[in-house]
């Protein structure tokens, strides 16, 4: 099986190639990825534990679903494709912001990646894929926060500088509760 391709890009995110997902987070190579974070009617937030098998950050918690968009897709159909993917279901996504992060890995790997950050809404159990996701819980922003202030090493490394973003976007947009 051909090894995924992520779109290399410009800090202005204009893509200048492709390249191997692995070299490129080997080679630390600037990438478009997205997150999408998914909010229930409650204001709560889906988080996904990674599957114990994942190559980096295994059963850590992170947002709903991220991944990196292929080549002549939207931001929107990739978030759209990864979520019915990794959580089982579809709903309407709507983009952010987008802003570029670099987070090294202890085993080698970093992601240098220039994020388009999503959000949609949902508010039914994820039929998640077992591969991809090891568990999924709702929690409110405000419990997110706090819980990463006291156990950080329980969540990804993007996640907790993603969900900073995201959290000052939440508190200048959507009541928080």
């Amino acid at each position: 099986m051909k090894e995924e391709e992520v779109i290399l890009v410009n800090q202005n995110d204009e893509q200048i190639g492709t390249m191997p997902k692995m070299e490129a987070h080997e080679k630390a190579k600037l990438h478009r990825a997205f997150s999408v974070f998914i909010l229930n009617e409650h204001g709560e937030m889906m988080l996904q534990q990674r599957a114990s098998e994942k190559y980096h950050s295994p059963l850590l918690w992170t947002n709903t679903c991220c991944s990196h968009q292929r080549v002549g897709e939207t931001n929107i159909e990739a978030g759209k494709r990864r979520l019915k993917e990794e959580m089982g279901f579809s709903t309407d996504l709507k983009e952010l912001f987008s802003f570029i992060y670099k987070a090294p890995f202890d085993n080698g790997l970093t992601e240098h990646e220039l994020d388009h950050v999503m959000l949609g809404y949902y508010n039914n159990p994820p039929d998640i894929n077992p591969e991809e996701v090891g568990d999924w819980k709702w929690m409110s922003p405000n419990a997110v926060k706090q819980d990463i202030a006291e156990n950080p090493a329980n969540y990804t490394v993007w996640f907790k500088i993603i969900f900073e973003k995201f959290y000052e976007h939440l508190l200048s947009n959507i009541d928080t509760r």
